[in-house]
């Protein structure tokens, strides 16, 4: 079972449907035994950093993304995902995110021909040692939606990037913990396989 973490987002759902269309088992959910319980979790994103971590702080979901990740099992983040697994962010300063990983969430510049927020498809610089973007091609399209990029602190837990203007750090894995900027969901048979790869390393059947 999969846990979709529900904190009212807007493209919850949506991700739900794409697990679904895969084979996934999976809830939409925002109870702390069900998330606990689950043999993964996703974190989809959409919205503010400030708003969503009040949110999540209201419902009790920040303390349960927290115990969920620290059991050791895979954890997915999508999108406003990502970047709430940071410290903090330029959007909204002062708010506290869950700090799994350290880096720096910044307004992406705006540039001659850039508009933002970035709206779109852009291709992928893979890690070929991602266990996430196992059996995705270097150069493979996503669609992102965003206007705040991350940079990473610790370089060895960037699996993909992407250029918009700037070099934008758009998936980290560690551990247990995947995180991506881009919607899998939204991004066609590529994303659909990288939903399947999380799917094998739930059920750990990766080769």
């Amino acid at each position: 079972m999969i846990s979709v973490i529900d904190y009212g987002a807007g493209n919850i759902r949506s991700v739900y449907k794409a697990l679904k269309h895969i084979g996934c088992d999976c809830v939409i959910t925002r109870d702390k035994n069900e998330i606990l319980n689950a043999d993964g979790a996703v974190l989809p994103g959409v919205g503010s950093f400030g708003d969503t971590m009040d949110t999540m702080k209201s419902y009790g979901i920040k303390d349960t993304v927290i115990e969920y990740i620290n059991s050791g099992k895979p954890f997915l983040g999508i999108c406003l995902g990502l970047q709430l697994l940071f410290p903090e962010s330029e959007e909204s300063p002062n708010v506290k995110g869950l700090s799994v990983f350290d880096g720096t969430i910044t307004k992406i510049p705006s540039g001659e021909g850039l508009k933002i927020p970035h709206i779109g498809w852009n291709s992928l610089k893979i890690n070929e040692k991602s266990r996430l973007f196992k059996g995705i091609e270097q150069n493979a399209y996503v669609y992102f939606v965003h206007s705040y990029f991350l940079n990473a602190s610790d370089r060895s837990i960037v699996s993909a990037q992407t250029e918009y203007g700037v070099t934008i750090d758009a998936a980290v894995e560690k551990g247990n913990v995947f995180a991506t900027q881009f919607h899998p969901e939204k991004s066609g048979e590529t994303g659909l396989k990288i939903l399947r790869n999380f799917a094998d390393i739930v059920k750990g059947r990766e080769e």
